[in-house]
């Protein structure tokens, strides 16, 4: 869970612009949604800092992940929307990137690994499914509608086929719109700790924010969507571990 967390440093939160600290790009509600996996045999890492502190979701040399279209930086200077994040002038500088980088980026990274170091060492084999979610519409990023269903497998690298093709049919049977290596492919999680060939199995779930909230500011849990949609997530996650069983 790389992008649930909402704290900001009093020393950024004070240079930020009034829609910066209102957050929008935060994944909304995701711990809450997915919080039946821990009834499941998972470890949950989780990210308690703003993306806008650092993004540890980014490449940290800074290069793009998808290149030729628009994104957000490791330490975004925007919003999704295009929108100024901080003050004139009070953009990080490549000191503060570095500081941040060293503190919030690397410590997370170091916990995911560690866990799925752990977990392999016990079983064999790590299965990671990196949770997200977005607006549906927005426009900078992508055309249209976006799917509510969005599994990136960073074009099947980062996990073998057979788990690439039962995800694909448990979406297929949810009713819900979905795509398979789309606009989001995977970022940095997913291409980074991915390798099938190591035996560590990584997948990236992007949902669209309609199907479990109110997209619209305070940005609203919605029990009756999120209760609907959760079926589904099982069921993905539930396939993994099958997958995993038969390793």
């Amino acid at each position: 869970l790389p992008h649930a967390g909402t704290e900001l440093p009093d020393g950024v939160r004070s240079r930020m612009t009034e829609i910066g600290r209102t957050l929008p790009d935060t994944d909304w509600h995701i711990d809450r949604l997915y919080a039946f996996a821990e009834n499941l045999p998972a470890t949950t890492v989780q990210a308690v800092f703003s993306r806008y502190v650092i993004d540890v979701n980014r490449d940290p040399s800074g290069a793009s992940l998808y290149p030729g279209q628009a994104t957000t930086g490791l330490c975004p200077t925007t919003t999704f929307a295009g929108e100024p994040l901080y003050l004139e002038g009070e953009e990080p500088d490549a000191h503060e990137i570095d500081e941040r980088r060293t503190i919030c980026f690397d410590a997370y990274h170091r916990a995911l690994s560690e866990q799925i170091a752990r977990v392999k060492s016990e079983h064999g084999y790590a299965l990671l499914y990196d949770c997200h979610s977005i607006r549906s519409i927005v426009p900078r990023l992508f055309e249209g509608e976006l799917p509510v269903l969005n599994l990136g497998t960073d074009d099947g690298k980062a996990c073998a086929p057979a788990l690439r093709d039962r995800l694909q049919g448990v979406m297929a049977k949810s009713g819900l719109s979905h795509v398979t290596d789309g606009r989001f492919k995977g970022g940095w999680i997913t291409r980074h700790h991915g390798r099938p060939h190591e035996h560590v199995h990584a997948v990236q779930m992007e949902l669209a924010q309609r199907a479990y909230m109110h997209e619209d500011p305070p940005y609203a849990y919605d029990h009756d969507k999120a209760q609907a949609l959760q079926p589904t997530l099982l069921g993905l996650l539930e396939a993994m571990l099958a997958f995993g069983d038969e390793l």
